[in-house]
Formats: C-alpha cells, sequence, structure tokens
C-alpha cells in the first residue's frame, strides 16, 4: 500500500492540521500503532477519512507521532502537507477529536 508519512512530537496543547488536494484517511499513529499499520497488522489510530480541508487533529498525549495519509488501497495519489499549531491559535470549530 501506498501512502504518505510524516514523523513529529506534538502535545496535547497542539494541533496537527492536514490539508489535502482531495478526500483521503488521515491517521494519528503512535509508534506501535505505526510499526502494525507498515506490518499490515491490526492498528489503532485516531482521525479517519478527511473529505474536507483542512483536517485537525489534536494528539491525545505528549509524544513522538506517525501521520499517515492514504486512500485505502485505492487507485489514485492524494498530495497533502502538515502543520503543528497551538492550540489556542486554532479554530476549536474544526477540530476532530483524538
Amino acid at each position: 500500500m501506498e501512502y504518505l508519512h510524516y514523523e513529529f512530537d506534538a502535545t496535547p496543547l497542539e494541533v496537527v492540521e492536514v490539508t489535502l488536494d482531495h478526500a483521503a484517511n488521515v491517521q494519528l499513529l503512535d509508534e506501535e500503532n505505526f510499526q502494525n499499520y507498515r506490518d499490515h497488522k491490526r492498528f489503532d489510530y485516531h482521525g479517519g477519512y478527511a473529505q474536507t480541508s483542512p483536517f485537525r487533529l489534536k494528539p491525545p498525549y505528549a509524544g513522538r507521532w506517525h501521520l499517515v495519509v492514504d486512500l485505502g488501497g485505492g487507485a489514485g495519489s492524494v498530495r497533502a502537507s502538515l502543520q503543528i499549531i497551538p492550540q489556542a491559535l486554532a479554530s476549536s470549530d474544526s477540530l476532530t477529536p483524538a
């Protein structure tokens, strides 16, 4: 499976803002779940199918995070960009709970 991957540190006081060129799966994973994703094993994630952009997520705890953007095995490609912003600057009306 092809996917876009970003690795970064973030806390619950920050918002992960993902800008997409069209709808895609946006998944925020910790290290263990990212390895399971790569190994095609069961994994847990925060996020979901983003139909609007930007798509915003709040990490549930401080740590090292992996953001994966994919089309769920579908044909095509997607472009995405990532920005970490302080929660105080993010609009809470479009925040996806973790």
